[in-house]
């Protein structure tokens, strides 16, 4: 049964009229938890997972969990662009050009350009899914730990083209972010580290309560703390929809960022997060206009959206293919296809095909559903703009605190957002980057586990990243990026083109 057919059997399954109404809540209740910091696409699928045991049909059930899934990437840019603040990890870069296009009145143009971007990657990316399941899910098994461990250090290594600052200071939140990744439980012994005897750190520290501190928090404090630089989010918005030349801008940002997404969420780990970041990090030093990045670039929303969106529709790759989940929301998937007793691997494309193919034809319906959705709501969601700063800064702090307590409904997690809140606002105050920071917090367990496995595996030698073919060349890419990136030269040309402009 060739591709066609495979599709066409797909397609019958998942148009089915109680399949699409699955869907489109699935994609709903996406773009509902995207929209809204602190709940996200992880805890939602979890509440929903017990529902999966009245399912008759199990194809229902996943459509359904994975509509929810990539729906949260779509709706994780909302308050990125418009209030600074990440409804989804990989949707923290969106902010950096997204929120200044919105003070500057053009947030309707980058939510419709953040949209156009996802729709067009999400259905290439279920394309590649459809496509090249069984080639990519082959090329991400020579991936071992070493090579994986080499990927993180080269993906935090870019990380430094995001920062705006010095090379050096990049670096530095780099390194905090990790630091801050390793509070909690050791990762094979169990044991509580830097937790200084506080039972709630056991845990570690909560995605959400860094990444509303560093970025909301601090902002609203930056703003409050020297008014004459606070900009007007209120401005008046315009246009609702991108110009010719905001259309031609967006062509190549996004071809180029659907392409390494479709790649990096073939492989385990955070690669929507990677796919995200480095697409920032690519469009950034291929633009002619680098200095806009930072201060309201088109190219710096479409990029990271639409890799994140590619990232998520062939993160089902390892899943479907191989049984073997690429992060914590597959393995919630893979939790719902067990409970209908179906096991994820080789067998169920042969053994089932209407479950692996009806899903993934429901992507095609379900991106449909995301443009048909999301563009209509932009008029509505840039009327948040339209609030006054006395109102909207009290009434960010709380929906922060609700989000961040609804975590596990634990008052601790406020109080770390509010610290954290505090420390973001003097990193900012000495012109630190939070982005940074925030890929090392997400990267850094990663790193940990698989610098920790690759070493057990080789019996404690150090030589096996070098040994390694792949490994070593992306440890020798890493070790280029990061001495050209504090070469003097290097280092003038960032100032220049990162100068405060009067």
């Amino acid at each position: 049964m060739d591709l066609l057919d495979n599709l066409a059997l797909g397609f019958s399954e998942a148009l089915a009229v109680h399949n699409v109404l699955f869907c489109l809540l699935g994609v709903a209740l996406g773009t509902a938890v995207g929209v809204l910091p602190g709940i996200g696409p992880t805890a939602s699928i979890a509440l929903l997972l017990p529902l999966t045991f009245g399912f008759d049909d199990p194809v229902s059930a996943i459509i359904m969990l994975a509509g929810i899934y990539y729906g949260a990437q779509y709706g994780g840019s909302t308050t990125a662009i418009l209030l600074n603040i990440p409804g989804e990890s990989s949707s923290a870069v969106t902010a950096i050009d997204g929120h200044p296009m919105a003070r500057q009145g053009r947030a309707g143009v980058a939510l419709a350009a953040a949209a156009l971007g996802s729709f067009f990657a999400g259905i290439v990316g279920t394309f590649v899914l459809a496509a090249a399941a069984g080639p990519l899910a082959a090329a991400a098994l020579t991936f071992g730990s070493a090579e994986m461990f080499a990927v993180v250090v080269l993906g935090l290594v870019a990380s430094i083209a995001l920062a705006s600052g010095s090379a050096l200071k990049a670096l530095a939140m780099i390194v905090l972010g990790i630091l801050l990744g390793t509070i909690g439980q050791d990762l094979y012994t169990a044991v509580p580290r830097f937790t200084f005897g506080v039972r709630e750190l056991w845990d570690g520290l909560s995605f959400v309560s860094v990444a509303v501190a560093v970025f909301g928090i601090a902002e609203i404090l930056k703003n409050l703390h020297d008014p004459r630089t606070r900009v007007r989010v209120a401005a008046r918005v315009e246009n609702l929809w991108p110009t010719r030349e905001d259309r031609r801008r967006m062509v190549g940002p996004v071809l180029r960022a659907t392409g390494l997404g479709s790649v990096l969420g073939v492989l385990p780990g955070g690669g929507h997060v990677l796919a995200a970041y480095g697409a920032y990090a690519v469009e950034k030093r291929v633009s002619k206009r680098p200095h806009e990045f930072g201060r309201g670039a088109i190219e710096g929303v479409t990029g990271p959206e639409s890799a994140n969106n590619a990232a998520a529709q062939t993160s089902f790759v390892p899943l479907l293919a191989l049984g073997l989940p690429a992060h914590p929301v597959m393995a919630l998937l893979l939790s719902a296809l067990i409970i209908q007793g179906i096991q994820p691997g080789p067998g169920v494309m042969t053994a089932q095909p209407e479950l692996v193919w009806g899903l993934i034809a429901s992507m095609f319906i379900g991106n449909l559903l995301l443009v048909v959705l999301n563009l209509p709501l932009i008029r509505m969601w840039v009327k948040l703009l339209d609030v006054p700063y006395s109102v909207m800064f009290p009434a960010i702090i709380a929906f922060a605190c609700i989000g961040t307590y609804a975590i596990d409904q634990n008052p601790f997690h406020v109080l770390v957002m509010a610290v954290l809140g505090v420390g973001g606002f003097v990193l900012v105050r000495c012109g630190c980057e939070p982005a940074p920071l925030l890929l090392g917090f997400v990267l850094g367990p990663l790193l940990e586990n698989h610098l920790r496995r690759a070493l057990l595996i080789s019996h404690g030698d150090p030589a096996v990243f070098l040994t390694r073919p792949i490994s070593a060349a992306l440890l020798g890419l890493a070790v280029l990026a990061l001495v050209v990136a504090v070469l003097p030269m290097v280092r003038r040309r960032r100032d220049v083109v990162f100068a405060e402009e009067d």
